[in-house]
């Protein structure tokens, strides 16, 4: 498979999201909070400012992942139980898109990994934190129930 990732810049974003550690075997429990978090944002009037997405703020891939669930937003709003405000930050990412199962997205992040190491790319990293690295959520699962069409947009923000 022959990725074709474009260097993007990005506005910084408000969102709303819940945070949690999970393994890539317990993804489902952060996952599973998406639906809960819109709803929510719906209930209370907040209106979406674009695609739900999952930003890994830690990878340890053979223990575990600090992962958010969140949602973009206009501004901040009153917190919430477990929910809180934040900003994804401005600056230059490299972004791909996939269209495919979400099972597919890690190995199509290790190609979009190795296409930027041979680039000469920096990442916003240290080590296992991660300053932002998104998975874009494109596809709304109710209205595309076929998980080999969903689109997701990675989205990794480079170093200054």
């Amino acid at each position: 498979m022959s990725i074709k990732p474009e260097i993007v810049e990005r506005a910084e974003q408000p969102y709303v999201g819940v945070r949690g550690t999970v393994t890539m075997e317990t993804f489902g429990k952060i996952a599973d909070r998406m639906p809960e978090l819109i709803g929510s944002l719906l209930q209370r009037g907040v209106e979406l400012a674009g695609a739900p997405f999952f930003r890994y703020t830690r990878i340890d891939m053979a223990n575990e992942l600090e992962v958010e669930a969140g949602v973009p937003v206009n501004a901040a709003i009153p917190e919430q139980g477990e929910q809180f405000n934040g900003v994804l930050p401005a600056g230059r990412y490299v972004c791909l898109t996939h269209i495919g199962h979400p099972d597919e997205l890690v190995d199509v992040t290790g190609q979009l990994l190795t296409w930027a190491a041979e680039q000469g790319l920096t990442w916003d990293n240290t080590g296992q934190q991660w300053g932002c690295r998104l998975e874009i959520l494109k596809t709304n699962p109710t209205v595309e129930p076929d998980m080999t069409k969903w689109e997701t947009e990675l989205a990794f923000r480079l170093a200054d």
